[in-house]
């Protein structure tokens, strides 16, 4: 065993080999993995091995597929075979809101060139014939879909990997880890001491325990699984020996997979009883054991595979596999490099570790060797999760995961396991309000405000939500008068010291304003990809505020502090800074009715006022596209800064708005949001941003801007107005233009002020002209669109900046 290397990685199983085996493909072979038993110890050797492509979040399918397409390369490469059965596989929908979320599913899957189909019950008879598919509307059919064999795909990624130079030793567990001056690593093992430069945790069952050596904690938790493996069926038996295979088939409504294993089958299931597993700390000494079979508390499943799979009833059960495996709060993998730490790297939480294995070692590869992923991972970045999140808040949302993992994914769903968590001191009064909550970073914030005999509980739906009639009160209360939200929910930043506007002048693409001033700018990773939509505020030239998503705090806070200089001071103030923004026409009005001091304020000018009894910010900016303004305080007196604002507001028609009439809002005047139209997927030409680019200074990523401004990329981001029926997009639409899919949506929603339903998406450039036909496919539904050029609201931009 080799005493230095430049990486290693902590753990044997599907996750650990292929970020192994990535590293040396792109390039690195001064790499090595230790674990602490065999090769697939821990959840890996007794996992079912299936894999799909299906994924709500679309660059996790593309990675899926990535994972599903390399097992032949592995195969060819090192001679070893991953035992693969593409047999394709049908997700069924038993009830209206399943089907649709297959068909806008289907929807995404044209534009990413995936061959799904959606097939009637008919045609599932046909392809999946021990299935009874009384009461079944339709299902989604993947051709991609199949299973594997666990151990010789795990092999042939080790093989890969060596052949590329990595060193693999066994039976060596990890006890401690200590990080140099420099921020390379002394990892203690119990065979000796290993030197590395980075350190990878792919260790599955103990990442948690390999993170707290490192100091930090890993939001996962284990959960029990079983999968039942039949004796021969006769019906299988039949099909084998006429040269066929048996698809998978996937049944939400009884929380079960099945597929063919041997001349029997193999169903699991995502039971609602379920257990978590190893709360206090997974067994160092457990490895190659199995849990003890436990039928009671997936007695009420298999009871309704009995009747999806009548074949099942008459066959014995030749096995049972019962065993953990780990979930993140969300289900999604946790990958990239940890926040806060040098060098030290996540690659766990991956549950399905078959279908994306083999997306998270390329993209952890791609982050380590040329410092940033080629696609938006944000999905699974380990900083979706900041620095509050404790066990106590992850087990109750794995453990909702679990029990949610076939249920239907709706775009307005609030999911409400481990919640109320974080709250601001406007909680209770917002609650007496009718406040009806979301979250967000684990923050709740209002979604509206429920008055009358509006709905308390926003029911989930892909069409317009039983809260559209309030959200519409809101938005016109906005527009006709005065709105109050709260600030809380953007993330929020103080940079200070005598270098700050240089280092801002580096970090930020745009221009850094003058005192008093604010600038809207983005922030460019070394590719020329979006990595933050900021507003920049001056305070002095020595101090400056920076807003941005709340739910990308931990990434930007990461970049930042990977890019700090001396000279420079960096706090995270996001909750520390709240307060409230108020807009619409009489907005003006309020404010200088609550202050002695000046309101003349400009458009982005900023001022610190007393209002009220509070010191505060205040900024003259607003993402409603009206007369607005941001008004800062210590989250001490916000309260009181609420009093005064409720006492001088109400003969003003003041009104409390929520997220859901703020991005109604947005859409009047045109404007992205973060993760919709900005995102690390896009670039400032794609999306226009690029006006927002100061050009004549140095900052990270200029090269490949200036490329873009010189040679405009092909796809340009628009907005259309879509003759909607009762349902508006939400994202990844596709977009046909002469009959083709040309184009996808990035956001879009109804506009409650117009009464028009809008769409933005990105399209081929030349393609965008003014009043441009086109269609949008909505829930299986093409929908007439016309692109726009001009904001429906304040089109000159005269009220906003009045």
């Amino acid at each position: 065993m080799k005493t230095t290397t430049q990486v290693l990685v902590i753990g044997g199983g599907v996750v650990g080999v292929s970020v192994l085996y990535h590293l040396t493909k792109l390039g690195w072979s001064d790499v090595m993995l230790v674990e602490r038993s065999e090769l697939t110890s821990g959840s890996t050797w007794h996992a079912a091995g299936g894999f799909h492509t299906l994924n709500g979040d679309t660059n996790m399918a593309a990675l899926q597929g990535y994972t599903i397409k390399l097992y032949r390369e592995l195969e060819e490469m090192t001679g070893l075979s991953c035992g693969l059965h593409h047999v394709g596989g049908v997700t069924l929908a038993d009830n209206r809101d399943r089907f649709d979320m297959l068909v806008a599913e289907r929807a995404k899957h044209r534009y990413m060139g995936l061959e799904t189909e959606i097939i009637g019950p008919e045609e599932i008879s046909k392809r999946a014939p021990v299935t009874n598919t009384d009461g079944i509307i339709g299902g989604l059919y993947d051709p991609l879909d199949g299973h594997l064999d666990p151990s010789g795909t795990t092999h042939a990624y080790a093989k890969a990997a060596r052949m590329g130079g990595a060193e693999i030793v066994l039976h060596t567990r990890v006890t401690a880890l200590d990080q140099r001056a420099d921020g390379t690593w002394d990892v203690t093992t119990d065979k000796g001491v290993i030197h590395a430069e980075h350190v990878v945790n792919a260790a599955g069952l103990w990442a948690r325990e390999v993170a707290a050596m490192a100091g930090v904690y890993a939001p996962l938790h284990p959960m029990e699984h079983q999968y039942l493996v039949t004796e021969e069926i006769p019906q299988i038996a039949e099909i084998i020996d006429a040269g066929g295979e048996h698809p998978h088939v996937m049944d939400p409504a009884g929380e079960s997979y099945l597929r063919q294993e041997g001349r029997g089958l193999c169903i699991g299931f995502y039971e609602q009883p379920c257990r978590p597993w190893a709360v206090d700390g997974t067994p160092w000494d457990f490895g190659h054991e199995l849990l003890p079979d436990d039928f009671d508390k997936i007695g009420d499943s298999v009871e309704f595979a009995y009747r999806r799979f009548p074949v099942l009833e008459r066959a014995g059960v030749k096995s049972v596999i019962h065993g953990p495996f780990t979930f993140a709060p969300d289900g999604n993998p946790l990958v990239g490099p940890v926040p806060g730490m040098r060098n030290f790297w996540s690659a766990c939480g991956v549950m399905a570790g078959f279908s994306q294995g083999g997306g998270v070692g390329l993209t952890l590869a791609q982050w380590m060797i040329d410092g940033e992923p080629d696609r938006d991972v944000t999905a699974m970045d380990v900083a979706r999760y900041g620095d509050w999140i404790t066990p106590g808040y992850t087990r109750p949302k794995v453990i909702e995961n679990y029990q949610r993992r076939f249920s239907v994914s709706y775009p307005n769903e609030e999911l409400p396991a481990a919640r109320p968590y974080r709250t601001t001191p406007m909680h209770d009064i917002f609650e007496e309000l009718g406040a009806v909550w979301g979250h967000q970073y684990g923050l709740e914030v209002p979604n509206y405000f429920a008055q009358g005999d509006e709905p308390t509980f926003e029911t989930p739906s892909f069409r317009r939500s039983d809260a559209f009639a309030a959200t519409g009160r809101e938005v016109r209360a906005v527009r006709e008068g005065v709105g109050i939200n709260e600030v809380h929910n953007f993330g929020k930043f103080r940079v200070t010291g005598p270098r700050a506007r240089a280092w801002l002048d580096r970090i930020m693409a745009g221009r850094i304003p003058k005192r008093g001033r604010i600038a809207l700018t983005p922030m460019l990773s070394e590719k020329g990809r979006l990595l933050g939509d900021f507003t920049v505020s001056c305070l002095d030239d020595t101090c400056f505020q920076l807003t941005a998503s709340y739910g990308a705090q931990a990434q930007h806070w990461r970049w930042f502090i990977h890019h700090q200089e001396p000279g420079v001071t960096i706090e995270n103030i996001s909750d520390k800074l709240t307060g409230f923004q108020i807009a619409g026409p009489r907005a003006r009005d309020l404010l200088a009715a609550c202050t002695r001091d000046a309101t003349d304020l400009r458009f982005l000018d900023l001022a610190q006022m007393t209002v009220g009894q509070a010191a505060c910010l205040v900024q003259r900016v607003s993402f409603t596209g009206d007369l607005g303004y941001e008004i800062y305080c210590d989250p001490m007196d916000q309260r009181a800064l609420w009093t005064r604002l409720c006492e001088a507001g109400q003969p003003m028609g003041l009104a409390p708005f929520g997220m859901r009439a703020m991005m109604s809002l947005r859409l009047d005047r045109f404007f992205g949001a973060w993760m919709r139209e900005f995102s690390p997927d896009y670039t400032p030409a794609e999306t226009g941003m690029a006006r927002f680019i100061k050009w004549d200074k140095d900052f990270i990523g200029k090269a490949a801007a200036e490329a873009e401004r010189d040679t405009p990329p092909a796809r340009t981001l628009a907005v259309f107005e879509v003759d909607a029926d009762d349902a508006d997009v939400v994202a990844y639409e596709p977009i046909f233009i002469d009959g083709r899919v040309q184009g996808f949506c990035t956001s879009g929603g109804y506009s409650h002020w117009t009464g028009k339903s809008i769409a933005y998406g990105l399209i081929p450039r030349e393609q965008a002209t003014p009043g441009l036909e086109v269609e949008i496919e909505i829930l299986g539904d093409l929908r007439p669109a016309r692109l726009l050029t001009d904001p429906i609201f304040d089109a000159t931009g005269e009220r906003m900046r009045a």
